[in-house]
């Protein structure tokens, strides 16, 4: 099979792979779609000692089962795996076990194949009405999800009646304010530097946003909930800075580093912060029943290149030129 393979930092080749063999409770999907993501970005900067050199990456992947009595089932992959049996999974919050997998890390090879290998039970069954390419952005809407739900069950108000800022327009922020809104966010907006990400939020979702460095960001104190998409030093001090007396930080981001917070008001404020990580089943299953009920708008904000144009996507990626704030390979 054809794959798009890690060789080291910055560099990746599409070669021939062995096609994966189906093994007791697996099944092999033919990948028909799947999500560049920040996290392979990261790998591919060689700055994730997870990933290590040559390594099949991609996570955000959808397709078709071509193994077992499933044969032919259209599915999206839930890619964080987990032994059944772990007491964290028993409790429902698996991707908090120490015993977790993840698709593009060893000894999991990803979806940027023609195929890959996954447990069943991770495999989500999907209409036939929803495009294939709307079903591998299933996994990063998750991630915002269950991020969005940890925040509310905080705030000591409706999300209706909260004004919300996410801090950052890429990928997660930008679907953490999809989920924000179909949650019932009303005051809503979305701060990003970077004037093609802003346009994609406001052209294409009609989502307030706003520049950082700019005349119009929210006041001090001002905040109910603020969303870090970004989890930098300078999102950690703003997100501090606008968080009003009693409200919620949801620290998505992960980026390096642990400065920016304002531990003082946290204190002296009572600012709730709580970290946020990958998903439930839960979460996945709901976010892909919303999916395909076509709760998050028209989905108009990823663009989609073969497989065989990954290099030069991630490329794009790195030099900050794609306006999209996903993009999706079709192997």
């Amino acid at each position: 099979m054809r794959a798009l393979v890690y060789i080291g930092p910055n560099q990746l080749e599409l070669r021939e792979e062995a096609v994966p063999i189906v093994v007791d409770g697996e099944v092999v999907v033919k990948v028909e779609a799947v999500g560049i993501c920040g996290s392979d970005m990261h790998a591919y900067h060689g700055y994730d000692s997870r990933r290590p050199a040559p390594l099949i990456l991609g996570h955000e992947a959808a397709g078709r089962i071509v193994s077992g009595p499933r044969s032919g089932e259209r599915v999206t992959i839930n890619p964080l795996i987990v032994d059944p049996s772990c007491p964290y999974a028993i409790e429902g919050r698996g991707h908090l076990s120490p015993t977790r997998q993840i698709l593009s890390m060893p000894p999991r090879p990803g979806a940027f194949a023609e195929f890959v290998r996954v447990p069943e039970g991770n495999v989500e069954a999907i209409p036939d009405h929803l495009p294939i390419a709307h079903a591998a952005l299933a996994e990063p809407i998750a991630v915002s999800w269950h991020a969005l739900r940890l925040g509310m069950e905080r705030l000591h108000l409706p999300l209706a009646a909260a004004r919300v800022v996410v801090l950052g327009g890429g990928a997660i922020g930008l679907t953490s304010a999809l989920v924000a809104r179909h949650f019932g966010a009303k005051d809503l907006r979305v701060g990003e530097t970077n004037p093609l990400r802003r346009d994609t939020l406001h052209r294409t979702e009609e989502i307030e946003t706003y520049a950082p460095d700019g005349g119009s960001v929210p006041a001090d104190s001002s905040v109910d909930l603020v969303i870090d998409a970004v989890g930098a030093s300078g999102t950690r001090a703003a997100a501090s800075r606008m968080v009003r007396p009693g409200g919620v930080i949801v620290h998505l981001g992960l980026l390096p580093g642990i400065d920016g917070l304002d531990i003082r008001k946290m204190t002296l404020q009572e600012i709730t912060v709580v970290g946020s990580y990958c998903y439930t089943p839960i979460d996945f299953h709901q976010t892909v029943a919303a999916l395909a009920a076509g709760q998050f708008g028209e989905l108009r904000w990823f663009e989609e290149r073969p497989l065989f144009e990954g290099a030069n996507a991630f490329a794009s990626i790195d030099a900050g030129s794609a306006a999209a704030a996903k993009i999706i390979l079709r192997p």
